[in-house]
């Protein structure tokens, strides 16, 4: 006698991002970070990367049709309660993504690519100006200090510098911004700065400083580089816990507080400094 089908019916969360032949980043991260967190993920490749855990080699961009193709067929199919957005790789494709996101009833957060590890700039001018309106539209923005320093054009070294920039991002649009501490000094400690526009907005003037909230988060930085797919995966499991219907500081606060058992034990493998384990998220599913 066949057995009875005991399917489960998890929440659904969109990666829109480009693919890490080496598996540790990209959408390959960011669905592993999704599985953790209890959320069916599905995914739209925006490019294809030819990487390992020493490098990328090669990137190729996927067609902006195709891009739109992808998207439609996910939007057809599920209920996406969530987006994450991660490497766009060309002006064109974050117009695209931009205006495919525009009619989509769920949060999105944005992971801006736009500066590798060595600080090399990922981006032609023209996408890194694409980028306004996609944060415009971002439920939250997640840069680090090197990727916040573009967006807001002014450096980015300190905590008070991170707040300052994540309120001119709010200022921008975006509903929330969490500009990450990783490459802020080389102390013990990292703190992420959680800014989040105030209920009720306000002016506040040209940096949004009267209606946005700050929040930090310390934790103890963990002795490693091999850091890659950090920012997919953080991204990503915030993504997730929104799908989930979590509140946006809810989520920010146990995706950040998880991100050190996941650098902790992270994967060994490959030549290079190896990548993060998104499975190893505490207070995952």
């Amino acid at each position: 006698m066949a057995s009875a089908r005991d399917p489960v019916s998890p929440p659904v969360a969109l990666a829109i991002a480009g693919s890490d032949a080496g598996g540790g980043a990209g959408i390959q991260a960011d669905l592993k970070a999704m599985t953790a967190h209890g959320v069916f993920g599905t995914s739209v490749a925006t490019a294809t990367t030819a990487q390992n855990t020493r490098g990328v080699r090669d990137v190729h961009a996927v067609p902006p049709a195709h891009i739109a193709s992808q998207c439609d067929a996910v939007f057809d199919d599920f209920d996406v309660g969530a987006v994450k957005t991660g490497m766009l790789a060309t002006a064109e494709t974050v117009e695209t993504v931009t205006g495919l996101l525009a009619a989509v009833d769920a949060p999105v957060v944005v992971d801006p690519v736009m500066v590798a590890a060595s600080g090399d700039r990922l981006l032609s001018p023209e996408a890194e100006a694409a980028y306004d309106g996609l944060i415009e539209a971002a439920t939250l923005v997640t840069p680090n200090a090197d990727e916040a320093a573009v967006l807001v054009d002014g450096p980015v070294e300190t905590p008070a510098d991170a707040e300052r920039a994540g309120r001119e991002l709010v200022a921008a649009g975006a509903d929330a911004a969490l500009v990450k501490g990783g490459h802020i000094g080389d102390g013990e400690t990292v703190t992420d700065t959680l800014v989040v526009e105030s209920e009720g907005g306000g002016d506040g003037g040209s940096d949004g400083s009267g209606s946005a909230t700050a929040l930090r988060f310390e934790n103890p930085r963990v002795a490693t580089d091999a850091t890659h797919g950090s920012g997919c995966a953080l991204s990503s499991a915030i993504a997730a816990r929104l799908a989930r219907g979590e509140p946006l500081r809810e989520a920010v606060a146990a995706a950040v507080d998880g991100m050190g058992p996941a650098i902790r034990r992270g994967y060994d493998v490959g030549e290079g400094p190896g990548a993060v384990n998104p499975t190893a998220f505490d207070g995952g599913a």
